[in-house]
């Protein structure tokens, strides 16, 4: 026996602390902390990682604001980083190869869902990357840490064509707007409206463009409309603009509803042509407004909602944009910004997407 290989390997694959960012609670600001990542499992994969998004759900957690956070709770869910190790059972993956982990990091893989490959939906629960519960009941942490360690099947690959930085989100606000388009089969002759010009909505104007749909970005700042048109957009609907929207009325295909906090429906759905469809993929909260039920009766409109993608959707969404050259654009921080970036993102200071260099996580813990 190679004593000295053994021994190696070992240390490879041992638990080991990790530095991390951390909210200790729903008051207290994120700041350095340590945390344990697992031993290697023979199916596990660790990361080191190298940029980390930053999801408004992060802000929501981190304060507590769904009411669900557990403490500590280590953000981040869209996650680049290079390949440092693999248990003795990893077949897809080798050290040094580029990969990712987006919002989930396991589920139930024998339910109906995840049968289809739609983990997201799993109906036994599935195990988010952070402030969840795995099988053994451990806390999952997140990307706000120089490494993570994920089962193989919830790792995806990353081509060396992308620009890194900007992959990072592609793993929440990409597959978020990427799903759905596909689903409800975005393409030539279709009008795609994408409500909403933020980290999620900047995404759906890149793909509903590469797929081929006449694109308009509906927004209620009149601000916007150079940057839409740089990101890929036809046109701009003003949402404040009540002459505007009524000309657009029975106009749009389908329409991508990013905004992420409780709003009246009824201009939108006005919107629609008979038989087209709004996804939801902003708001997780109640809808408050009066909803005037007519309006999808009398022309057979729908409301829909959707959720990130599986894993296999989301690899088929990350070798798209190496072919067709999409990535988010994003605002670099390092990692004692994360605080003031919160403040930032509130006042929806930020074009489009913040991601935080990981490099930078030696120098603030």
């Amino acid at each position: 026996m190679n004593t000295e290989t053994s021994t190696t390997e070992t240390n490879l694959t041992a638990a080991r602390s990790a530095a991390a960012y951390a909210a200790t609670s729903a008051t207290t600001p994120l700041r350095p902390f340590t945390i344990e990542r697992r031993a290697l499992r023979p199916s596990d994969v660790r990361i080191e990682i190298l940029y980390t998004g930053v999801c408004h759900s992060d802000l929501h957690m981190a304060r507590n604001e769904w009411g669900s956070s557990i403490y500590p709770i280590v953000p981040g869910h869209e996650i680049v980083g290079r390949v440092s190790a693999v248990g003795e059972n990893v077949t897809n993956f080798k050290e040094g190869d580029l990969a990712a982990v987006g919002c989930m990091v396991d589920s139930c893989q024998d339910c109906a869902s995840c049968a289809d490959g739609l983990e997201q939906y799993c109906e036994k629960g599935l195990t988010l990357t952070y402030n969840s519960k795995e099988s053994d009941g451990t806390i999952t942490y997140g990307g706000y840490s120089d490494s993570i360690v994920v089962t193989e099947n919830f790792v995806l690959h990353v081509s060396d064509k992308l620009d890194l930085k900007a992959t990072a989100p592609l793993l929440c606000a990409g597959i978020t707007l990427y799903s759905p388009l596909r689903h409800w089969k975005a393409g030539p002759g279709m009008n795609v409206g994408i409500i909403g010009l933020g980290g999620l909505g900047h995404m759906g104007v890149k793909f509903a463009h590469a797929m081929g749909a006449k694109v308009t970005v509906i927004t209620t700042s009149v601000g916007k409309e150079e940057d839409a048109r740089r990101l890929g957009a036809d046109g701009v609907l003003l949402s404040k603009d009540a002459t505007a929207l009524e000309k657009a009325a029975n106009s749009f295909d389908l329409l991508m509803n990013t905004i992420p906090v409780d709003h009246d429906l009824n201009p939108y759905v006005a919107l629609l042509k008979r038989d087209a469809t709004m996804v939801i993929v902003g708001a997780i909260e109640p809808i408050t407004h009066d909803f005037a039920t007519a309006q999808i009766v009398l022309k057979r409109r729908s409301i829909a909602g959707s959720l990130i993608g599986g894993i296999e959707e989301t690899q088929e969404m990350l070798d798209y944009c190496a072919e067709h050259h999409i990535v988010s654009d994003v605002e670099m921080i390092e990692m004692d910004q994360i605080n003031e970036a919160y403040e930032r993102m509130l006042k929806s200071d930020v074009k489009y997407r913040f991601v935080i260099d990981m490099a930078s996580l030696k120098k603030a813990a």
